[in-house]
């Protein structure tokens, strides 16, 4: 497990391991609806978490994931891409996972509808 100084904030409290949770995550669709720009804030950490992300369609089938290995900050953000030539819209679903060491035991999960919104800028 990689850790580093990763107090860049002054007196800004560093959780351990444990008690390191997703506070939120807003997932949105691009203008073409083929991307989805998903954002995760998490608390301060002192050693670095893995993420697992994965958004649904409305018949629960997984359509785009991404894996983040050592987070190094406490908000990110990443584009997925829709596979199977699937676009965003009403019932699709993003699942985040946060763990140490098993992805399949994770320590918190969100989930969360796709927002109607667009994100502000294109990546």
């Amino acid at each position: 497990m990689t850790s580093g100084p990763l107090n860049l904030i002054p007196g800004l409290p560093l959780l351990p391991p444990d008690q390191v949770r997703i506070e939120q995550v807003r997932a949105v669709p691009y203008p073409d609806r083929r991307r989805v720009r998903v954002e995760v804030e998490i608390t301060p950490f002192r050693e670095r978490p893995n993420l697992e992300i994965a958004i649904s369609n409305q018949a629960g089938r997984a359509v785009a994931t991404a894996s983040a290995v050592d987070l190094m900050t406490f908000r990110t953000a990443f584009t997925l891409h829709l596979r199977g030539g699937d676009e965003a819209g009403p019932g699709y679903e993003v699942l985040v996972l946060l763990y140490y060491d098993d992805p399949l035991a994770p320590q918190d999960r969100y989930q969360a509808p796709l927002s109607p919104t667009e994100p502000e800028s294109s990546e």
